[in-house]
């Protein structure tokens, strides 16, 4: 019983199930999202924190969810009883004592400048001496390279003068210590004495 609403297909909606759900300001929630794009649908995760919920249970319900993505803040509303939402997760639940957590938009800028200014503090560098600092390292490296590049070259430099030398051995050897084969030369007969 799937319906068709701006060519994407939605399924019906589970009103009492997403009643029971009870979302509540506080909660992590993860919300799949149907979304169509070039003729295709696929589902979009939205992970974050809901900072508020309207309308209650009536069928204009709303909830608010806030995550923080590459640095910058996104919210999204969202509606409870939407076909395009395929399914709402609640990840984590946290006990707050405000029904709308608005505060923390701006909790989280001054963390953000809080922590920026701890930046500057810590890193008192000027760019040149960043860069200096990268090159001295990236001269380090190569340094390195070529250090170990010129320990295998005379290793392997060492290995051919010893296997020189050896190949030279042995080709003296056979000369100097060869054992000189001493061909038995044969005696000229001994003229007997002829007794005549």
């Amino acid at each position: 019983m799937n319906s068709t609403l701006r060519g994407v297909t939605v399924s019906p909606v589970n009103m009492e199930e997403r009643k029971t759900l009870g979302i509540r300001p506080g909660d992590t929630v993860r919300v799949h999202q149907k979304i169509e794009e070039k003729g295709k649908t696929r589902l979009q995760v939205f992970e974050g924190v809901v900072l508020a919920r309207k309308h209650g249970d009536e069928p204009g319900a709303t909830f608010t969810v806030r995550k923080v993505a590459s640095g910058v803040g996104v919210e999204k509303i969202f509606p409870l009883y939407s076909p395009l939402i395929d399914k709402i997760e609640i990840v984590k639940r946290s006990k707050v004592r405000r029904a709308k957590l608005y505060f923390i938009r701006d909790k989280v800028a001054r963390e953000i400048k809080r922590q920026m200014r701890r930046f500057t503090q810590v890193t008192l560098g000027t760019e040149s001496e960043i860069e200096v600092a990268a090159r001295a390292e990236q001269e380090a490296k190569v340094a390195e390279e070529a250090a170990q590049a010129a320990e295998a070259e005379a290793l392997k430099a060492e290995e051919e003068a010893k296997a020189a030398k050896e190949a030279e051995e042995a080709a003296a050897t056979p000369a100097e210590e060869a054992p000189v084969e001493e061909t038995p030369t044969e005696e000229a007969p001994k003229e007997e004495e002829k007794k005549d």
